[in-house]
């Protein structure tokens, strides 16, 4: 599958990312519609690799979180959304940005990134859903798939790193114009000016999922009037959300008018939604005292949930400190009151990994994955925790019991690797290892791993052909990237 310049830049007109000054500047064309004689749309399977090598191109230029417990609530979110949107069965991927910018993304296969500053700012759970349900539609509305007709120049790894770099030109601008230079060899000319109605369509769309998803039609006009107000504070340096997704007065109007249509009821916010943003904090937070002592006030004022909260953030902050006593303390008191609230017994679990108490860490996972024998992300903790407990063959029967999503994931293969290492079995541990650099974006250091498991002792002729054609699949992707540089 190739990209021509046009469509390069039509996609990203779609998903609302910056585009390239060349694409602001030439003269205007009509549009292909869906199913056009003029080329072929992209099929499932070239969608699903275009959102691959799109996820592992941003893993390799931004922090993306691997927290299991957040990745876990904001997957449990979006697919919520999406089993209330018009495309019920479309597959998506939710993942948490580490950056404290303003910022919410939809990339192609359904990878749809929401900045951890943007998470933050939010001030009710139907906040953060409404920027996802905006995010959801403009995948479902097939805003990016039109865009993949009568392709010609640019490859799917191509396309993916410069929509990848494209989208990180404001962090980056060098990056960006890298990003840039590598589309500018097309030869077609017109002028982008339909950005105002994908961004209607996408709120009255995620609108309707939103409601019918249970939370507040009225926080998306609310969320985008406080970020309109809040640009006055920003001078030059405008999130970059704000930049592209304009919210204009008229666009603040017409999403609160819908809302109006609704009738009104409370939404209250899940408490998973309230400590997971208390983590979230807490993992970002740069000046720990500053963050401890927002807590700590936190935790005298407000409801009695909200206190609770406060108090689960102060502990992850004292854990952050090497305060292992401390946050102990307020996890167990935490435990004692909420005995069936997970999030507070994985945090004790994770104190004792942190005091390097691994004896103690492990009689509460496996405790822990006694009382949620399907909650993969406890199973995950289990495995490393046995790793450390110098247990790979226990660890390696677990890994085995874990499920689809999770053998996808880059961790998997982390996990896998550090297994096989403590089994003294170097080849397959590097081959795992080169299989986690390639998910993470890095296909370098992939080669690499493969390369010194083929030097490595007890190779026989089956795995001896797995690492070549592996080998082989990594070299072509690394001369991709040459050819794009």
């Amino acid at each position: 599958m190739k990209f021509t310049f046009f469509h390069t830049v039509l996609l990203l007109a779609l998903v609302g990312l910056p585009l390239p000054q060349q694409a602001q500047e030439i003269s205007s064309i009509e549009l292909p519609e869906m199913g056009d004689s003029s080329g072929t749309l992209m099929t499932p399977e070239e969608e699903n690799e275009f959102g691959e090598a799109f996820f592992r191109s941003l893993n390799a230029q931004i922090t993306i979180n691997q927290d299991a417990e957040i990745q876990q609530y904001i997957q449990t979110l979006g697919e919520k959304l999406v089993a209330n949107s018009d495309a019920p069965a479309h597959p998506f991927h939710f993942f948490v940005v580490l950056e404290n910018d303003i910022n919410a993304f939809a990339g192609p296969g359904g990878y749809i990134g929401v900045n951890s500053g943007l998470l933050i700012m939010t001030e009710a759970e139907s906040e953060l859903a409404s920027v996802m349900a905006h995010e959801i539609a403009h995948v479902t509305q097939r805003h990016l798939f039109r865009a993949a007709e009568a392709a010609q120049r640019l490859t799917i790894p191509t396309m993916a790193a410069t929509l990848a770099a494209i989208l990180l030109g404001s962090q980056s601008p060098a990056m960006g114009q890298a990003a840039i230079m590598a589309i500018q060899a097309g030869s077609v000319q017109f002028q982008i000016n339909f950005t105002r109605e994908n961004e209607e369509e996408a709120d009255r769309v995620g609108m309707q999922a939103l409601a019918h998803a249970q939370f507040d039609p009225r926080s998306m006009p609310t969320f985008f009037e406080r970020l309109q107000q809040s640009t006055r504070y920003y001078g030059q340096n405008i999130p970059e959300f704000l930049r592209t997704h304009p919210v204009t007065a008229s666009r603040i109007s017409d999403t609160r008018g819908r809302a109006d249509t609704y009738p009104y009821k409370q939404y209250p916010d899940s408490l998973y939604y309230q400590l997971t943003k208390a983590k979230i904090r807490a993992l970002t937070a740069q000046d720990l005292p500053e963050i401890a002592r927002y807590f700590q006030d936190k935790s005298a004022q407000g409801t009695a949930e909200q206190r609770v909260v406060a108090r689960y953030g102060l502990g992850l902050i004292l854990l952050k400190m090497q305060k292992y006593k401390e946050a102990e303390a307020i996890f167990l008191a935490l435990h004692d009151s909420y005995p069936n609230q997970v999030q507070y017994v994985t945090a004790l679990a994770k104190v004792a990994v942190e005091a390097k108490d691994i004896k103690t860490a492990l009689q509460r996972y496996q405790q822990l994955s006694e009382q949620y024998p399907d909650n993969q992300e406890i199973k995950m903790e289990l495995i490393s925790t046995l790793v450390k407990a110098d247990k790979p063959e226990q660890a390696k029967a677990l890994m085995l019991t874990l499920n689809a999503r999770v053998k996808t994931s880059a961790m998997y293969w982390q996990m896998l690797a550090q297994i096989y290492s403590k089994l003294l079995q170097p080849i397959e541990s590097h081959r795992y290892l080169a299989e986690y650099y390639y998910a993470m974006g890095h296909t370098q250091e992939a080669i690499l791993h493969i390369k010194l498991a083929q030097k490595a002792k007890g190779m026989n002729q089956f795995l001896a052909a797995i690492l070549n054609e592996r080998l082989n699949f990594f070299l072509i992707k690394a001369h991709e990237v040459q050819l794009r540089h």
